[in-house]
C-alpha cells in the first residue's frame, strides 16, 4: 500500500510517499480501506518533533479516518466488510491514517454519518470529538448557559460553535474579520473581531459585566490568565492547548474558576453522539480545502502558516476520485 512516512522530524518536506506493506487484523480489531483522512495543529506537531519521546521513527502519523471495512479480525462483530466507518486512530499508540489502509479496534470505531462525505467525516472525528469532550463531559456545558469559543473559525472551533449550540448555550466567538460571516453561519451569536476589539472588554458589555459560564480555549497564549477576566462566578476554564509557559491564575481563583485540560481519549461513544447530531441537522463540519495523499506537504504547511485562509478543516483524499 501507499503510505506518507515520517522519515525525521522537521519540516513538512520531511515526509515521504513510500510502498509499505498491508496490515493484517488481529482479534478485535478492523482492517479499513482508507478514504479520506485530515490535517490539525497535532499532526503538524508531531511532524515537527513536539512528542518526540512518544513518536518512534520512520511512523505513519495522521489521526483522522473515514473509509470502508476490507476485512475483520476474529472476534469482532459490529462491522462487516463493506460498513462505512470513521474513526480517530490511537494517538501515539500505532501507524496513523497517513496511508491507504489503516487497522484499528473494534471499540474506537463508529458507522459513518450517511448523510456525511467521507471527506467530511475524517473532518470532523478528531476535532469533533474534542469538542465533545471538552463542552459536553468537562465543561459541562448547560441550557442557558454562555460559552467563549476562542478560534471560531478553526477546525475545531467551528464544530464547537455548532455543538454549543445544540446544546442550548448562547454562544460568543473570536475571529478575524474575514471569518465573522462563517462563525456567523455555524451559528455564533455574538461574533468579536480579536484584531480590532479586546474580546474582554467585549464579554463584559455584552454581558453587562456578568461574564460568560464557560471559556473553550483552543489557542493558547495568555487565553489561560486572561479568562477569568471573561469568566463568570464559578465558571469554567477548558484548554485544548499545550502550556509551554508560567500563567498567572490569581484572578481565577477570585471567579472560583474550574480548569480542565483535555487530550481527547478514543472511543466509540462520542462519535455516537456526533453521529446523532449530524442526523438531527445540528452538525456538519466545513472542509476548507482538500489536497492529495501525495501532497499532504503543501497540506501541513499550508494550515501551518498562521493566516492560511482555510475555514473550517483540512482534508486529505486518500482515493484520489475525491478531489473534485
Amino acid at each position: 500500500m501507499k503510505a506518507m512516512i515520517l522519515k525525521s522530524f522537521g519540516g513538512p518536506e520531511a515526509f515521504e510517499l513510500c510502498d509499505v506493506p498491508k496490515p493484517v487484523p488481529h482479534t478485535g480489531h478492523v482492517l479499513v480501506r482508507v478514504h479520506a483522512t485530515a490535517i490539525n495543529p497535532l499532526d503538524y506537531q508531531v511532524r515537527r518533533g513536539d512528542y518526540a519521546d512518544a513518536v518512534t521513527l520512520p511512523a505513519i502519523t495522521g489521526h483522522d479516518v473515514s473509509g470502508v471495512v476490507e476485512a475483520i479480525g476474529p472476534g469482532v462483530t459490529a462491522f462487516a466488510p463493506g460498513d462505512e466507518v470513521w474513526y480517530t486512530p490511537q494517538i501515539f499508540d500505532g501507524p496513523g491514517s497517513y496511508a491507504e489502509y489503516h487497522v484499528a479496534a473494534e471499540s474506537i470505531i463508529g458507522k459513518k454519518p450517511a448523510s456525511l462525505s467521507h471527506l467530511e467525516a475524517a473532518s470532523l472525528s478528531l476535532v469533533g470529538g474534542t469538542a465533545w469532550e471538552a463542552l459536553a463531559e468537562r465543561a459541562a456545558l448547560r441550557v442557558g448557559e454562555s460559552v467563549l469559543i476562542h478560534g471560531g473559525a478553526g477546525g475545531v472551533g467551528h464544530v464547537a460553535i455548532q455543538l454549543a449550540k445544540a446544546i442550548g448555550a448562547r454562544v460568543f466567538t473570536t475571529v478575524r474579520a474575514a471569518n465573522i460571516e462563517f462563525a456567523r453561519s455555524m451559528g455564533a451569536d455574538v461574533i468579536i473581531d480579536y484584531e480590532s476589539e479586546d474580546y474582554v472588554e467585549a464579554i463584559l458589555r455584552e454581558t453587562a459585566g456578568r461574564g460568560v459560564d464557560v471559556v473553550f480555549d483552543t489557542l493558547g497564549g495568555d487565553t489561560l490568565s486572561r479568562s477569568p477576566d471573561a469568566l463568570a462566578q464559578r465558571g469554567r476554564v477548558v484548554s485544548i492547548v499545550d502550556i509551554t509557559q508560567p500563567q498567572n491564575l490569581v484572578q481565577a481563583w477570585g471567579k472560583n474558576a474550574a480548569y480542565h485540560f483535555v487530550f481527547t481519549r478514543q472511543h466509540r461513544g462520542k462519535l455516537d453522539e456526533l453521529s446523532a447530531l449530524v442526523a438531527r441537522g445540528q452538525l456538519r463540519p466545513h472542509v476548507g480545502a482538500v489536497y492529495s495523499l501525495a501532497d499532504i506537504a503543501l497540506a501541513h504547511a499550508r494550515l501551518e502558516s498562521r493566516h492560511n485562509g482555510v475555514q473550517g478543516k483540512v482534508a486529505i483524499a486518500v482515493v484520489p476520485s475525491l478531489i473534485a
